[in-house]
């Protein structure tokens, strides 16, 4: 948490990148359980350099990390998974390797008849993981679309602006409809985009899903 805290964050990466991956890992799962919004997203970004930076040099222990971080979303785990799923979204993200083995098992988290997260706080990690792998290999998650559409009627703004967001991400022209039906919705939505927690209008994000949809 200190070195996260230290300063910009590619500096603070670096410095994390001089310690041994194993033992960076470990501290930085326990962030991501973190209240503090900066603290956890710092703690998903830098699991994401790690874990990519790792599997460069040794690819079955950066699956072993992932599948860590899924066991810890299965009801068996005991645990509640926080920031586990968008870990995973930023890992694959930077990591094609593993995107391509493990896209669909992120994908299968909003499935109703996959390992559908029935815990909204969880859901919005799923979404916007898909989103961000979307952002670097939209093909891999192309079968998230029919998924995420049921969150555009989310109850929770949050939920339903990152729904929209991932599906304009995602080019999903079956949600233009949906995504009309919120262009006056001004509940407000935290999303964390270009390095930093943001609020947006769901309807200015659904506006702007559109405008790449169009």
């Amino acid at each position: 948490m200190e070195i996260l805290r230290s300063g910009p964050m590619d500096k603070a990466l670096e410095r994390l990148s001089e310690l041994p991956a194993r033992r960076v890992v470990s501290p930085l799962f326990s962030l991501l359980l973190s209240t503090d919004s900066r603290t956890k997203w710092s703690a998903v970004n830098a699991i994401g350099v790690i874990v990519s930076r790792l599997a460069d040099l040794d690819m079955e222990s950066a699956r072993v990390i992932i599948r860590r971080l899924m066991w810890q979303l299965n009801d068996e785990s005991g645990g509640i998974g926080w920031g586990c799923p968008e870990a995973i979204g930023e890992i694959l993200a930077r990591q094609p390797p593993l995107a391509e083995e493990f896209a669909s098992i992120l994908v299968s988290y909003v499935r109703e008849d996959g390992n559908f997260l029935e815990y909204e706080p969880l859901e919005r990690g799923a979404v916007w993981g898909i989103g961000r792998l979307g952002q670097v290999n939209p093909l891999l998650v192309e079968h998230a679309k029919p998924h995420l559409l049921p969150f555009l009627e989310a109850r929770d703004a949050s939920l339903r602006g990152l729904a929209a967001w991932a599906l304009g991400v995602l080019r999903a022209k079956e949600a233009r409809e949906r995504l009309e039906a919120l262009l006056d919705d001004d509940a407000r939505a935290e999303i964390y985009l270009d390095g930093e927690v943001r609020v947006f209008r769901v309807m200015d994000l659904a506006r702007e899903a559109l405008k790449n949809i169009l």
